[in-house]
C-alpha cells in the first residue's frame, strides 16, 4: 500500500509542489511546539524567580542547563532515527519503515533508561562537576531529584514526535506539547504560589506535564496512525538497517549533546561568578532559547525536506531548497536580533523583579552581545539539518565540536580579563562564526556532490 495514501491527511509529502510554502507550513508547528516546550521550562524560572527568589532562580537555571544536555541525548537519538524514517517514507517502503521504528524504539529506549539511572545515581557528582555554589546547592538538588523522574517521559515524547515528523506530520507533536505546556503553567501557579511548595512544587509540576505528553502521544499515534504501528518482531535487529540507524542516531545524539554541553560548560564558568550572575545568565539563556527557536526548528524542518527528497532522488529540488532556506534564515535572524537588541531590559524583567536592576543590567549585556548575531546560529542550525539529512552527521558533529571548543576555550580565557563575564558572552558568537565558515566550505564540496545524485541520496 502506498505510504502517503495510507497516512491520509495527517502526513505531508515534501517531494512535490512548491518549496518555501510547504517547508514553512511544516516548520510552523515545530516552532510553536518548541516554543511551548521552552515555555514550560521557562515557567519554572519565571514563577520561581518572581515568587521564591534569585537563589531559587539560579538553581532552576543551572538545572535547566543540565536537563537540556541530558534531554539532547534522547532528542539526538530520535532525530537521527527520524532521518531514516523520512528516507523510507520518501521511498514508499512501508515494511522497512515499521522495522526501523521497532529497532530504534528498543535501542533508544535502553539508552534512555541508562541515562536516567546514571543521572539519579550520580546526581551529587554531577552537581559538583558543575561547581554549583553552596547557597544554590540544596535548592538545585531538591529540584533535580524530582525532574529526573521525567526523563523516560521525554524519551517517549521525542521518539514518537520524531516518527510523526518524519512522515510529514508536525501537528500531532504540537498538540501534545501544548497540553504539556498548559498543564505545567497551571500546576506551577498552583503548587508554587497557592500551596507554597517552592522549588519542589515547580519540579513536580514540570514532571507531571512531561508524563502527560510522554504517555499521550504514543497512545494517539497507535490509535490513529497505522503506519507507525510496530510489534516485537520488528524490534529484532536487521544488520544493515540497524547499522544505519545506529550510526545516524549515535552521531546525531553526540552532535546534539555536545551542542548543549557547550552551554553546560559555560554554565560552570558562569557559576564561578556567584549566584547573581548565575541568575542573570539563567534568564538570558531562557530568552535565547525562545528567540532563536524559530531558526532551530526551521533547520529541523528543512532536514525532513531534504530526507524525503533524498529518498525520492530529487537532488535538484534539494539544491533549490537550500538556496531558499538560507535566504529565509537570513531574514528571520535579522528580525529576531533586532527585537532582542532593542528590548533586552523588558525581556529580562519577564523573569526578574524590576527592582533587581543590577541583575537585569548583567542579563541585558548578555542579550545585546549574543542577540546581535542570531543570524550566525541560524546558519549553523541549517548546516546541522543539511548534513544530517544528507547522511553525513559526522560533519554536523565536527561543526558542533568546533563551535563548542572555541566557545569554552574563549570563555575561559576572556573571563579572566578585566571585562569578567562579558568575555563569556563574547565567546559564543565567535564560536558560531568560525563554525559557519567551515560549514560553507564543507557544503561547497561534500554537500553539492551528494545532492547531484539522480537516485536516492546515500552515504
Amino acid at each position: 500500500m502506498d505510504i502517503i495514501a495510507n497516512m491520509g491527511n495527517s502526513s505531508r509529502d515534501l517531494t512535490k509542489g512548491g518549496i518555501a510554502g510547504p517547508i514553512l507550513l511544516f516548520a510552523l508547528p515545530l516552532i510553536l511546539g518548541n516554543m511551548l516546550q521552552t515555555l514550560y521550562n521557562a515557567a519554572d524560572s519565571i514563577i520561581v524567580g518572581r515568587f521564591v527568589g534569585p537563589e531559587a532562580l539560579a538553581a532552576v537555571g543551572s538545572a535547566y542547563s543540565l536537563m537540556t544536555f541530558l534531554t539532547s541525548l534522547m532528542i539526538g537519538l530520535a532525530m537521527g532515527a527520524g532521518i531514516v524514517f523520512s528516507y523510507l517514507f520518501g521511498e514508499g517502503n512501508q515494511e522497512k519503515l515499521r522495522k526501523a521504528l521497532g529497532i530504534s524504539f528498543l535501542a533508544i529506549g535502553i539508552i534512555s533508561a541508562i541515562i536516567t539511572i546514571i543521572s539519579i545515581v550520580f546526581q551529587d557528582q554531577i552537581m559538583n562537576l558543575m561547581q554549583v555554589p553552596d547557597d544554590v546547592y540544596d535548592d538545585m538538588a531538591e529540584y533535580l531529584s524530582v525532574i529526573f523522574i521525567g526523563l523516560p517521559a521525554l524519551f517517549l515524547y521525542n521518539f514518537y514526535a520524531a516518527a510523526e515528523r518524519a512522515v510529514g506530520n508536525s501537528k500531532t507533536p504540537l498538540l501534545f506539547m501544548a497540553v504539556s505546556a498548559i498543564t505545567n503553567v497551571v500546576l506551577d501557579l498552583y503548587f508554587v504560589i497557592s500551596l507554597g511548595w517552592g522549588i519542589w512544587g515547580a519540579a513536580v509540576a514540570t514532571t507531571i506535564s512531561q508524563w502527560a505528553a510522554g504517555i499521550g502521544i504514543p497512545l494517539f499515534s497507535i490509535a490513529k496512525h497505522q503506519m507507525l504501528h510496530f510489534g516485537l518482531k520488528d524490534m529484532i535487529p536487521e544488520k544493515t538497517l540497524f547499522h544505519e540507524l545506529l550510526s545516524l542516531s549515535v552521531i546525531t545524539s553526540l552532535q546534539q549533546s555536545i551542542m548543549n554541553l557547550g552551554i553546560l560548560c559555560v554554565q560552570g564558568i558562569v557559576n564561578g561568578f556567584g549566584s547573581g550572575v548565575m541568575a542573570a545568565f539563567a534568564a538570558g539563556v531562557k530568552i535565547d532559547s525562545i528567540a532563536y527557536m524559530p531558526l532551530q526548528e526551521f533547520g529541523n524542518a528543512f532536514s525532513t525536506f531534504i530526507s524525503q527528497n533524498g529518498g525520492a532522488g530529487r537532488g535538484d529540488r534539494i539544491r533549490k531548497g537550500i538556496k531558499i532556506a538560507f535566504s529565509l534564515a537570513t531574514i528571520f535572524g535579522l528580525i529576531i536580533s533586532l527585537i532582542v537588541f532593542i528590548f533586552p531590559g523588558p525581556l529580562m524583567m519577564i523573569f526578574m523583579d524590576p527592582e533587581e536592576t543590577e541583575l537585569i543590567s548583567i542579563g541585558s549585556d548578555y542579550l545585546r552581545i549574543e542577540g546581535a548575531f542570531y543570524i550566525l546560529i541560524g546558519y549553523l542550525f541549517l548546516f546541522y539539518g543539511i548534513f544530517r539529512a544528507l547522511k553525513a552527521p559526522a560533519v554536523s558533529l565536527l561543526l558542533t565540536i568546533i563551535s563548542l571548543g572555541l566557545r569554552v576555550l574563549l570563555a575561559l580565557i576572556l573571563s579572566k580579563l578585566p571585562i569578567g563575564e562579558i568575555g563569556i558572552w563574547m565567546s559564543i558568537p565567535i564560536g558560531w562564526a568560525i563554525a559557519d565558515i567551515i560549514g560553507f566550505i564543507f557544503y561547497g564540496t561534500l554537500g553539492k556532490r551528494r545532492t547531484a545524485s539522480k537516485g536516492p541520496v546515500s552515504a
